[in-house]
């Protein structure tokens, strides 16, 4: 077995997301090539939903918010005396009517946008490039837990994530942020400077929120070692008011909107930089400057080299990786360039566990399929412990080994091969090419006779998902 084919295998399930049928074999002409050659400064690509953006979908739930409230102020319905007449009964729709409809809305969007990102997961031929999106999606995370961003989930990838995970990570940063879907996820909208013009106004419940403040600086840049104090929070939860979402007495206006009589007046002093007094720019300037923090450089690239190589990723490909975002000021095109050509990335031990998103995904790619409904893919997810657009914290996915590699995790995963290869199994004429056109050089030996001894093609298929091989990249 050449170099070369080893790095086919490689460069399709460590880089990519599992080789469809014939993908190791194209890989093979030239691995490295084959990788960057899906790098591109336009992003990555963008999933099918409903056709509708962000925009249109504030406005839909601003309708549902509506008709919440509407039906819990709507009175019952009287009981009817046992001898009244039909005519005079009263016909009006339960209270609850209109919030069920706009819950099963908010799941159906959900739904079809994650059918959507899987369905393009499935079937692309630039598995890199996906896994890229992936990893920044994750690392800015907004999850659908929240009612008021369930159905943005989709629109905010699309909008802000995809289209400059490979540009400037400033321009990346400043569009996760600012993105209504963030701004509802982490409650910025609600954030109101204590000293404003609004807060003169003593209303209840109004005052300052922490929390994007907090994340941006703990989740998204410098890390949580990266040397702020609780002090750098609120100063840039200062810094961060009047960043809202416009509401109905916006009129014609979409989207993001700055209230000047929400923002905190004043300079502000964040890690030891002072800020003049300003408008929407005082935050503009301070996540600038933070991602431009050597702190921010180290922290996001141990993050790319933990999920592409090893929980435990060699201080070397880090450094590499630092020192390019470092010399190309956050260019993250030359980053993932840097990634591909770095040498400890192609270490031929496969370190990292897939999580269940990448298992089920690789699954159906392995078989050059790709699922027309969301159905089983669904329920394959939320019983493995990955509800699909529902990371349970700011924080999103682990990356880790640990918290998908648990007994009951591994018969769940069984129980999935099982599922699929009992479904698609049968359309494998070949067990022993299937295989090998899967892993290639990765297949092992054992493996590989395991497989040409199943006693029947689903359960072949059904073995080469649970092999080691498979379940690592």
């Amino acid at each position: 077995m050449s170099q070369t084919d080893i790095d086919a295998a490689i460069a399709t399930t460590r880089f990519g997301l599992g080789a469809r049928p014939g993908e190791i074999a194209e890989a093979a002409r030239n691995p490295r090539g084959y990788l960057k050659g899906q790098i591109r400064r336009q992003g990555a690509d963008i999933f099918k939903t409903d056709g509708e953006n962000t925009n249109q979908r504030l406005a839909e739930f601003e309708a549902y918010r509506r008709e919440r409230a509407m039906a819990r102020t709507a009175a019952p319905a009287p009981t009817p005396a046992a001898d009244a007449k039909p005519a005079m009964m009263d016909a009006k729709p339960a209270p609850d009517d209109a919030v069920k409809a706009a819950r099963q809305f908010i799941r159906q969007n959900t739904a079809g946008d994650m059918l959507g990102r899987v369905q393009l997961a499935t079937d692309t031929d630039a598995g890199f490039r996906e896994r890229w999106a992936l990893f920044w999606a994750n690392h800015f995370t907004v999850s659908a837990i929240k009612v008021q961003t369930a159905t943005l989930v989709g629109p905010f990838e699309n909008e802000a994530i995809r289209p400059n995970v490979f540009g400037r990570f400033a321009d990346l940063l400043g569009a996760a942020e600012t993105h209504p879907a963030m701004l509802l996820y982490l409650d910025q909208a609600q954030s109101v400077g204590p000293n404003s013009r609004a807060a003169q106004v003593r209303r209840r419940g109004v005052g300052l929120n922490e929390n994007l403040a907090r994340e941006i600086l703990e989740l998204h840049t410098v890390g949580v070692d990266g040397g702020y104090a609780q002090a750098d929070v609120t100063e840039f939860a200062r810094a961060l008011t009047g960043i809202s979402i416009a509401g109905p007495r916006d009129a014609g206006v979409e989207g993001v909107v700055f209230r000047a009589q929400t923002h905190e007046p004043g300079e502000r002093t964040v890690m030891g930089v002072r800020y003049a007094e300003g408008g929407r720019e005082q935050a503009g300037a301070v996540l600038g400057d933070l991602a431009a923090k050597p702190q921010t450089a180290r922290f996001v690239c141990t993050k790319i080299a933990r999920h592409f190589v090893a929980d435990d990723p060699p201080p070397a490909l880090v450094a590499r990786l630092e020192k390019t975002w470092t010399s190309s000021k956050g260019d993250l095109a030359r980053v993932a360039e840097t990634l591909v050509g770095a040498p400890e990335a192609w270490a031929p031990r496969p370190a990292k566990f897939k999580t269940p998103y990448e298992f089920v995904i690789s699954s159906y790619r392995a078989l050059g399929q790709e699922p027309r409904g969301l159905g089983q893919v669904n329920a394959a997810l939320n019983g493995l412990g990955q509800r699909p657009f529902g990371a349970p914290s700011p924080k999103g996915w682990p990356d880790e080994a640990g918290p998908w590699a648990a007994s009951d995790a591994l018969v769940k995963r069984m129980q999935f091969a099982q599922a699929l290869g009992a479904s698609l199994g049968p359309r494998v004429q070949d067990p022993v090419a299937f295989a090998n056109q899967t892993l290639g050089a990765r297949l092992s030996p054992a493996s590989a006779t395991a497989i040409s001894r199943a006693e029947s093609r689903p359960e072949a298929v059904a073995l080469l998902l649970m092999t080691p091989e498979f379940q690592r990249r």
